[in-house]
């Protein structure tokens, strides 16, 4: 199929960009602004692909500025949207390890015990303090609180109702058709169009040599597959969608993001070592709450130095909450499930959840590079936006707001490129989009914050400085710290936890949990101090009783595993299984011969088993050994 513009993703950065695109197609009287090449006398034919089964399925409660919103929907507080609330009350809370069980430095707790001892200093109540200054750029001042899910299901039904784009949800696109044209005559006919798979093993370019690579669409996966991708009863090869333009918005781990790494490499210096996974419930606060809608509590310390939490208050008692798990926690036992719950059970926190019950719960991996993890933004054919592109502020901890911004900025390029009736080439595509990117307030934010979380390599306490530091001085300084892939950091499960747990009991653990099929984080946890989790079958639920009561994971039959372990003997050698202890929906499991197992019934896509596998790859050792490829079905969730 041919059409002018395919979209990979949908998201708040396709969201900008189709909203903003859509205004300047028609006419007032409706006839065409702008003309499509492929179907003449019509607007443009654009067409969006989605791999959730639903635009209302991204997992993500926000708290946001809303500037690029606002500049999109200047009635956006009366626009209905719900769930949505303005800030109201913000707070940044240090919150103390009640338990001693944590892993905090000896400078941490001496400063607990001060806090302690020192109450009429500070503001510390319920084993918290509230922090009685904080720099403006943590706050989201005059900002809005949302559902992403809702947010996107009311932006893609404004989109649909102008009857400008198509919006095809439950459609994975698998590869990126990429043309290699001798680079001495661009309009010769291709010397190969092919998609080029991934999990190739290299990260450098792999075009070939003496021809220049255009991006000419799309391959959308094969359907009636095995688990293999082999083809089963009602077998049917992905059809390839042929676009002048490919904007490309499908997230951190997106299949068509990676493949374009792969196949240009990253500009250099450039790394996609810093990442995090976000784990949240949305949750039906007590009816007696006390709490007010655009309430916001940013929260650090707890369960562990480096986990961020977070809690908004949306209208009509609801509230999204949950935590960050980041690269640079230096655990093989990163299991976000099992914190999460430690984070809601802080007497803080629990004051305000006692009686209260679960919605919704979910997980998603955050590209937590910033503008480190900025790719090659434009080539010929093709285009990059959201967080994907680099654009998260991680100073700050704001990706919607940036997201939807590049959105539109690509979309006033390709109007107006399309009003000049000039090709989407790079060089025109540099000189519109990236040009209004670089001048941009998402570009001067993001260069103030590019430094800002450097410091985090080497501890928690040089990586708060570092974000002071760069915050303050408006990135003229920062803690210095170089990032580095999980096998190159993460300790063993013995050097982890030297000290606290004898290598035999170690072992002992690892061979009964194995035996049971289940992960070892729990067993370990518990031997060093964490308490049991209180069940009470409404908020406090074991992970398999979250997937039933508020995940909702499908997978359609059809299609082959998205998660490879590309190579086994790796696998079976490895000594900390962060991808068994790591996987947020318990999809990844102790299977024979000691390689993982994968059940794709229930894979959220969150990503994180892509970027914790503490594996490397013989071929690339800057990557695990994990491939994350294409997939469809995931979280079914429309509040999230």
């Amino acid at each position: 199929m041919d059409v002018d513009i395919v979209c990979v993703g949908f998201g708040p950065a396709t969201g900008g960009f189709l909203t903003t695109l859509t205004k300047h197609l028609t006419n007032p009287d409706g006839t065409p602004a702008v003309e499509s090449a492929t179907l003449p006398g019509m607007p443009p034919q654009i067409m969006c692909y989605e791999r959730a089964d639903d635009i209302a399925f991204g997992v993500s409660g926000v708290v946001t500025r809303a500037r690029s919103l606002r500049e999109s929907f200047p009635d956006i507080e009366k626009a209905g949207i719900p769930m949505a609330a303005p800030v109201g009350e913000e707070k940044v809370l240090y919150l103390l390890d009640p338990h001693g069980a944590s892993r905090r430095s000896g400078v941490l707790r001496a400063a607990d015990k001060l806090i302690r001892t020192g109450r009429g200093m500070l503001p510390f109540e319920h084993d918290a303090v509230e922090l009685p200054w904080t720099p403006g750029f943590l706050h989201k001042t005059g900002g809005m609180v949302l559902s992403m899910g809702q947010f996107t299901q009311w932006v893609g039904q404004q989109l649909l109702g102008t009857g400008l784009v198509q919006i095809w949800p439950g459609t994975p696109v698998a590869e990126a058709l990429i043309e290699e044209v001798e680079a001495s005559d661009p309009h010769s006919v291709a010397a190969d169009v092919s998609p080029l798979h991934l999990n190739s093993g290299k990260s450098e370019p792999t075009h070939v040599v003496g021809c220049k690579p255009k991006v000419i669409g799309v391959r959308l996966l094969d359907q009636g597959v095995d688990k293999q991708g082999q083809p089963s009863d009602g077998y049917m090869p992905g059809m390839d969608v042929r676009a002048a333009l490919t904007v490309v918005a499908d997230g951190p781990v997106g299949a068509i993001g990676q493949q374009l790494d792969a196949h240009f490499g990253m500009p250099e210096g450039h790394h996609t070592h810093d990442w995090a996974v976000g784990m949240k419930f949305v949750v039906d606060l007590p009816e007696d709450t006390t709490l007010k809608p655009g309430t916001v509590f940013h929260t650090f310390g707890f369960p562990e130095p480096e986990i961020f939490g977070f809690f908004y208050v949306h209208p009509d008692r609801v509230a999204s909450l949950g935590i960050f798990v980041p690269s640079w926690f230096d655990s093989p036992m990163r299991n976000a499930y099992r914190y999460l719950q430690h984070w809601m059970l802080h007497p803080y926190l629990w004051r305000h959840l006692k009686g209260a019950k679960l919605r919704s719960w979910g997980a998603k991996t955050l590209g937590e590079s910033g503008k480190h993890g900025e790719p090659h933004l434009v080539g010929d054919g093709f285009a990059r936006i959201g967080e994907g592109s680099g654009s998260t502020n991680v100073l700050t901890g704001s990706g919607v707001d940036e997201a939807w911004a590049t959105g539109a900025q690509l979309a006033e390029a390709v109007v107006e490129l399309l009003k000049a009736k000039k090709p989407f080439t790079k060089q025109n595509l540099e000189e519109t989009y990236v040009r209004r990117r670089r001048e941009s307030w998402v570009e001067k934010e993001g260069r103030i914050a590019e430094q800002s979380r450097d410091g985090f390599q080497h501890n928690f306490i040089s990586g708060m400085l570092g974000m002071a530091l760069a915050g303050l001085t408006n990135g003229k300084l920062a803690m210095p710290g170089k990032p580095m892939p999980p096998h190159e950091r993460v300790p063993s499960l013995e050097e982890y936890y030297q000290g606290r747990i004898a290598a035999e009991d170690i072992a002992r653990l690892r061979k009964e949990c194995d035996a049971k099929g289940i992960s070892l984080h729990g067993a370990l946890m518990e031997k060093v101090g964490w308490p049991a989790i209180p069940y009470d079958g409404q908020l406090l639920v074991s992970h398999q009783d979250a997937l039933l009561m508020g995940g909702k994971v499908q997978a359609p039959p059809g299609y082959a595993d998205h998660v490879m372990f590309l190579y086994p003997n790796s696998c079976a050698s490895c000594g900390t299984k962060i991808c068994v202890e790591m996987c947020s929906g318990q999809a990844i499991y102790p299977g024979e011969g000691g390689v993982p197992a994968f059940d794709r019934e229930k894979c959220v896509h969150c990503g994180a088993c892509l970027w914790n596998c503490a594996t490397a790859n013989p071929h690339d050792p800057g990557r695990g050994n994990i491939a994350f490829r294409a997939g469809t079905g995931g979280l079914h969730s429309a509040e999230n």
